[in-house]
């Protein structure tokens, strides 16, 4: 390696770029940094130039040779004309610190690893796996271990890496920027994993912006807000048997009763300062927990790192992090590992309705509103305080259904639950005249959010065909649940929130006036075909002072359970798939406080643990009993038998299987009186057996016997009865719900 007798280098002059770097706003640095070749008269030579702050000397080593550069004047930049083509598969720089010299590769000597044709599909808004090429990487690149940085900031004067590894210093590893995509990046060899990171953003205004990594896939726990670098998942693909499981468990005709779950409260290690669990100990502990209760699946509320507590997870800044309250991204991996292994679903909450205004987040992430519209009419929520993402943007579409890509395939989930879909569907929501922006027609419907719900939908069910898509969804938006070909959303479910509100409404009165609201239990039928619905007992109704289920019944304390058990009852026998949020099964008098575990000494109580009982029981018989879940979207499903009978608050109605033998008769009653010899008409000829009975001792029931057989068998005799030509004659407990299933005729 010869070096120029004459250094033509010292003689150029770089104080403006020695500026740029010194105040780390250099925007171009490849044109400059890293090796040159430069041509004095007929000769071409190699200029390497070098800005490490704080090094004391710098030199190039290349095939075993070493030559110092030259600093330029008294600043961090080093150069060196050399007399050769510069290797840069083999060169190394040896830089001398106060601590010590240390050798790596020049940042400067690599070409871009970005995808020219995935940025292509990044800015039209289809990019499915942006996680593959946004981000921090760990890749091999040009024959070098090392970790590629991609961040999307089109409208910067500059982008560096800043972290452990440079001491934060934002004048180190400037970026590359690629104007075509917006797109900036960078290779840094030799890095290791679980190193903070972040992005130092210098606007075009000058401002000086500090950024977690949008694509993050670890980041630290609050009040830390640096992205940590992370490898990419290894999780084997499901095998056939596992694929045909999941399609099974998750189809419209199969028994779905999930288990919504905050990690945080569930259970928390008192005795050691009232940590939360792990997800390694979670897996442990609930999933055989909800496995012995009979759930199918499990719900998780929002996990995407986030920096307050009190939003339960509803205000994420790291959309493709699992938080690190409950420990690493292997050990969330476990998690869903142990889920499949006990063959219990795991669905996520999702949310990609708003983001927080956090300064290390998305919000004026370039120092413009990259993520969010400029407008507050259409850029910030009023009712949460937080930013609402521009949908009409391609690159922000390609950023949400790529993340709800990552989740569904990448760790293997059942599916997703999308919050807040009615906030993305219209302008005018929670806002006032003059607060909103009509879309190009003047109508009211987000159109970039509906082909963003769409989309991601699509991509889940192309990539994770088993999946299954769920929205809470509160108004009557047409086709939730009915196919994008067909017009409709894409979702596979949606939360029946009309029936929660108006059945809610009813059991919260004394059984004296029921009679009179009668139509409050009875209307969902008049829609509960319209969409696969999913009937939610969940925790917005246990917070922010509604009390818990159990203070909402009326009543005396033993009608208060009474109410309770028969409600759940009832709802595990209407048509939809059910949803119960985490202790409802122990009927806290409470509501739902984030901050403690679940009241666990409840199921020292004989009533508590009586509705306990009652759950597990109400799973047992939904899951056996093909009448109660195989024609959920069918009127072919239901029919009832009275639903005029207000004066002695009694509904009941038949659920039919697809075969013809399986049928289950059901009775709710909700007042505290109990009808003996009560004919009840039933739809076919033959015995019937009590297989639920809400009001039973081992529920803290009364114990009034439906029937009087031992087995709790009755034969149907021909007397006509509400229209049927059949009936039964039984014993209609107080404040209860009882399932008759067809035995033979």
């Amino acid at each position: 390696m010869n070096t120029v007798s004459k250094n033509v280098e010292i003689l150029e002059d770089y104080t403006d770029q020695v500026s740029a770097l010194q105040a780390g706003t250099f925007s171009d640095p490849f044109s400059f940094l890293g090796p040159h070749s430069v041509k004095v008269g007929p000769k071409v030579y190699t200029v390497l130039r070098v800005y490490i702050p704080s090094a004391h000397s710098v030199s190039v080593v290349l095939n075993k040779k070493t030559k110092k550069l030259a600093r330029y004047l008294e600043t961090d930049l080093f150069t060196i004309v050399l007399d050769t083509e510069l290797d840069i598969r083999n060169y190394r720089l040896k830089v001398e610190f106060e601590s010590g010299p240390l050798f790596f590769k020049d940042v400067y000597s690599f070409s871009s690893a970005l995808d020219v044709d995935a940025m292509y599909l990044f800015n039209e808004g289809t990019l499915e796996h942006g996680y593959d090429h946004f981000g921090a990487r760990f890749i091999e690149h040009q024959g070098v271990q090392g970790v590629q940085f991609s961040v999307w900031a089109p409208n910067a004067k500059c982008v560096s890496v800043i972290g452990e590894f440079n001491y934060w210093q934002a004048s180190q590893h400037f970026m590359r920027h690629h104007p075509a995509s917006g797109v900036w990046d960078l290779f840094i060899p030799g890095l290791s994993a679980d190193s903070c990171y972040k992005f130092a953003i210098t606007t075009v205004n000058g401002e000086k912006l500090e950024k977690a990594d949008p694509y993050a896939r670890k980041m630290q726990q609050a009040p830390g807000t640096a992205s940590v670098l992370q490898q990419s998942l290894n999780l084997q693909p499901l095998d056939k048997k596992e694929s045909q499981l999941r399609a099974k468990r998750n189809h419209v005709e199969a028994p779905i009763s999930i288990y919504e779950v905050h990690l945080g409260s569930w259970k928390r290690r008192e005795h050691e300062g009232n940590r939360f669990l792990t997800y390694r100990e979670l897996a442990d502990d609930l999933v055989p927990y909800v496995k012995k209760l009979g759930f199918s699946h499990i719900q998780l509320m929002p996990i995407s790192e986030f920096p307050f507590d009190g939003s339960w997870g509803y205000q994420p800044v790291g959309l493709f992090a699992p938080s690190s309250r409950f420990g690493s991204v292997d050990d969330f991996t476990y998690f869903s590992k142990v889920c499949n292994e006990y063959e219990i679903g795991l669905l996520l909450d999702w949310v990609p309705g708003h983001f927080p205004t956090d300064p290390h987040g998305l919000n004026r992430f370039d120092g413009t509103h990259l993520y969010e519209h400029a407008d507050k009419r259409q850029g910030f929520h009023p009712d949460w305080n937080t930013c609402v993402f521009n949908y009409d943007r391609p690159e922000v579409k390609s950023y949400l259904l790529s993340n709800a890509n990552y989740w569904v395939s990448e760790f293997q989930l059942d599916g997703l639950r999308v919050d807040a879909v009615a906030s993305m569907l219209y302008l005018d929501y929670s806002r006032n005249d003059g607060e909103w922006v009509a879309n190009q027609y003047g109508g009211r419907e987000n159109l970039g959010a509906i082909d963003c719900l769409q989309r991601s939908n699509a991509v889940c069910y192309k990539n994770s065909p088993h999946a299954m898509m769920v929205a809470e969804e509160s108004t009557a938006w047409p086709g939730v649940t009915q196919s994008v070909d067909h017009g409709g959303l894409g979702f596979g479910y949606k939360w029946n929130m009309g029936w929660m509100n108006d059945s809610l409404g009813y059991m919260q009165r004394d059984p004296i006036h029921r009679k009179f609201h009668h139509h409050e239990m009875t209307f969902s039928m008049a829609y509960a075909f319209s969409e696969n619905y999913i009937l939610p007992l969940s925790h917005d109704e246990v917070v922010h002072g509604k009390g818990s289920l159990l203070s909402k019944m009326p009543g005396d304390d033993w009608q208060q359970f009474a109410s309770l058990r028969a409600y759940y009852g009832f709802m595990f026998a209407h048509p939809g798939k059910k949803l119960l949020f985490m202790g409802s099964e122990l009927a806290p008098r409470e509501e739902w406080d984030h901050n403690q575990q679940l009241n666990w000494s409840l199921l020292e109580s004989d009533a508590h643990k009586g509705v306990f009982d009652s759950v597990k029981a109400l799973n047992e018989v939904y899951h056996s009993a093909p009448s109660l879940y195989e024609v959920d979207g069918s009127p072919a499903g239901f029919r009832w038998i009275d639903c005029d009978n207000s004066e002695q608050s009694i509904l009941s109605f038949v659920r039919y299987g697809k075969q013809q033998s399986e049928i289950m008769v059901v009775v709710s009653h909700f007042t505290p009186q109990v009808f003996h010899h009560f004919r009840l008409g039933v739809p076919k000829s033959g015995v019937y057996q009590v297989v639920f009975n809400s009001d039973e001792k081992r529920f803290y029931g009364s114990g009034v016997n439906v029937v009087a057989h031992r087995q709790q068998l009755v034969q149907s005799k021909a007397v006509s009865s509400h229209g049927l030509d059949n009936s039964i004659e039984i014993t209609i407990p107080p404040l209860s719900t009882v399932y008759l299933k067809f035995i033979s005729a």
